[in-house]
């Protein structure tokens, strides 16, 4: 039999090398004919370290390299974390798969192991992330934020041997995914920290046209996982937030129907819009529709226009 190939494209940090290898064992399993080759892309978000994402702006800050390699034909097919993935896409390309979820919840990394309501009054918290400052503030708002960037492996150090903050938020996902869960102090229910869209999911991008590697796809590729990121997806595309907007929402099956709850709030965690709902599977879109509506009603588009 002959060998296939596929070139898949990745950023270089260790959690995206880490997910990208697991697409392509999942791949080698399906396909015993298949060969793969890793190509490794410097994308804006990872050259610009010193600068807290929403400050950099823009869509595409860990996408755009490798959107540009697919339609260019250097690589076959993207491995995305699905929340960095915007939900506009370059025309010619697709979202053609994507595998079993991983838990979707955020954890708290801290110093002596402290627990959020345990960390001392005025406590510093490390992250770049606008939905996870607000949600924090919201809880308690003493807490002092600096921004935090890196590998997740180098937050953790940052955090527990340097000392430059006292904890920090990750997606306990990538922790998983690296084995790096050991210095997890807690993890968060998503009614406490609603997650982003997309997060614990991978997103696997190739060109429209390409039937060959889509093909290849369908083979790991999980519907209810699908269903759950384009009710997420489709909340932020309505409400015209980006990957780095202060939005969480959060889908899930629960037989043959569709939960989902998201959340919307400004940077200080002061105001808040949030709403839940359900809905036939296959009304994941409607869904988002009810959502959005609830949340307009409570004021997220001029929460959202504070963030801009």
């Amino acid at each position: 039999m002959a060998t296939r190939t596929l070139t898949i494209g990745t950023r270089g940090s260790l959690l995206a090398v880490a997910q990208t290898e697991l697409v392509a064992d999942l791949l080698r399993s399906a396909h015993s004919d298949l060969s793969i080759r890793i190509e490794r892309i410097v994308t804006r978000g990872d050259r610009q370290q010193k600068v807290s994402l929403p400050e950099i702006g823009g869509k595409g800050l860990f996408t755009a390299e490798l959107e540009a390699a697919l339609l260019d034909g250097s690589i076959d097919l993207a491995v995305h974390s699905a929340k960095d993935l915007p939900t506009e896409m370059p025309a010619g390309l697709i979202l053609a798969a994507t595998p079993s979820r991983e838990d979707p919840r955020d954890v708290l990394i801290s110093r002596a192991g402290r627990r959020l309501d345990d960390l001392p009054p005025q406590a510093v918290l490390g992250t770049s992330s606008l939905r996870r400052q607000a949600q924090l503030l919201a809880h308690r708002p003493d807490l002092r934020f600096t921004v935090l960037r890196g590998n997740v492996d180098t937050r953790i150090r940052k955090v527990m041997e340097l000392g430059q903050c006292d904890a920090t938020l990750l997606a306990r996902a990538g922790l998983i995914r690296t084995g790096l869960t050991e210095p997890i102090a807690e993890v968060l229910d998503i009614d406490r920290m609603v997650p982003a869209a997309g997060q614990g999911a991978l997103a696997l991008q190739t060109r429209t046209d390409d039937d060959r590697v889509r093909s290849l796809l369908a083979a790991i590729h999980e519907e209810a996982t699908a269903t759950a990121l384009a009710c997420e997806r489709k909340v932020v595309e309505l409400l015209h937030g980006g990957c780095q907007a202060p939005i969480g929402a959060h889908a899930r099956l629960a037989g043959d129907r569709l939960d989902c709850v998201a959340v919307v709030l400004s940077p200080d965690g002061r105001q808040r819009a949030e709403a839940r709902a359900d809905a036939p599977v296959r009304r994941a879109h409607d869904l988002a529709e009810t959502l959005v509506e609830r949340l307009r009603s409570q004021g997220a588009e001029e929460i959202l226009r504070t963030c801009r």
